[in-house]
């Protein structure tokens, strides 16, 4: 293997990736959060339809914004600076139950073109750039391993906002501030909704900072970021067995991407594929020795880089690799996604 050394990331080498507090949100584990109002009857409908366990902070900032708006909480932060909840929220607000799609698909419920398997979107912003903010899990029965935001239309990009979403919103209060927008609410009301989401995270003993302790701790078991950024878990043993780099840099991988997708004849096309298909190989090998990882890292990086030309690929990859992983809803996920993948298409529920 060579030219993949600023790749792989410098790292403690850990054999699991689950966080399984139901309890707590993400990571500080000397900050144990409060049962939210929330019944257990919600709570139940949210899991089953999306098979991924919540984390407390979702059900405390559903009660938030019904105190903000008892009527459409959904809509709470909507005038005040843009923000729409969504998802799991739609969930509790019982938009499902109104559905002209009596059996809607929950694996693409506001799945972005981007969004890997492991994102799940919560809140909407921007339209003009299909701005998003939910929940990333490196596993599918574990809780969230932080809260992040995209913006579908810049690419696939995910950036880290906290570990919860009191955390996430108010960094993106504050970036709206320091962008003058949300003036037409008047500087007090941001003020006031900034009072009240900071007073009730500290209640609630959630952290506000955009990376947490238990996020940096996380990174140390990141062992490569990936196109999209946010990085992949996989298990790794003291005989770093689970993950070995790929033959290529992101730059070498993006070129061989960019001369499939814009070869000029099928012959051109074929013959560019030849690298990649060399990877794949390499793939099956490292398979064989329980590398997983390898599989899983080019299947992601080629699901972001979004040609269609490589949906087949990316399908032959990822949900193996999931599968190999025991995380197989992430597979089953995938597939619905590439079916149906498209960048106007947001697969969301009708509201009305």
């Amino acid at each position: 293997m060579t030219g993949r050394a600023k790749r792989k990331l410098k790292s403690s080498k850990v054999s699991g990736t689950g966080n399984g507090c139901l309890k707590k949100t993400c990571t500080d584990e000397s900050k144990v959060v409060p049962l939210s109002d929330v019944d257990s009857e919600k709570r139940e409908e949210v899991v089953q339809r999306y098979n991924l366990p919540m984390p407390e902070d979702l059900y405390h900032f559903w009660d938030f914004c019904k105190e903000l708006s008892p009527e459409s909480p959904c809509g709470a932060l909507k005038d005040t600076f843009g923000l729409q909840l969504v998802g799991p929220f739609e969930i509790l607000a019982g938009v499902h139950k109104t559905s002209r799609n009596p059996q809607p698909n929950f694996h693409l419920h506001w799945r972005y073109f981007y969004d890997p398997p492991e994102f799940q979107t919560i809140l909407l912003g921007s339209a003009d750039s299909q701005h998003h903010i939910g929940y990333y899990r490196d596993t599918p029965d574990s809780l969230p391993s932080f809260v992040g935001e995209s913006e579908a239309q810049k690419g696939a990009g995910i950036t880290p906002t906290g570990d919860n979403v009191f955390a996430a919103v108010l960094l993106y209060l504050f970036r709206r501030r320091k962008e003058g927008r949300g003036k037409r609410a008047g500087g007090e009301a941001l003020e006031s909704l900034e009072a009240q989401l900071r007073k009730r995270a500290e209640k609630l003993g959630l952290p506000l900072e955009q990376k947490t302790k238990g996020m940096k701790e996380r990174d140390k078991k990141v062992v490569t970021k990936t196109f999209h950024g946010a990085g992949i878990v996989v298990p790794v043993d003291r005989n770093d067995v689970g993950y070995r780099e790929l033959p290529e840099t992101d730059a070498g991988l993006k070129k061989i991407c960019k001369a499939i997708a814009e070869a000029r004849s099928d012959e051109e096309r074929v013959q560019a594929f030849g690298p990649l298909q060399e990877m794949i190989t390499f793939v099956q090998f490292a398979n064989d020795e329980c590398d997983y990882g390898m599989g899983y890292e080019l299947g992601i990086d080629l699901f972001c880089y979004g040609s269609h030309y490589f949906h087949k690929v990316v399908k032959q990859l990822l949900p193996l690799a999931y599968s190999l992983l025991k995380r197989n809803l992430f597979g089953e996920i995938l597939e619905a996604h590439i079916s149906h993948r498209s960048h106007d298409d947001l697969n969301q529920l009708p509201t009305r």
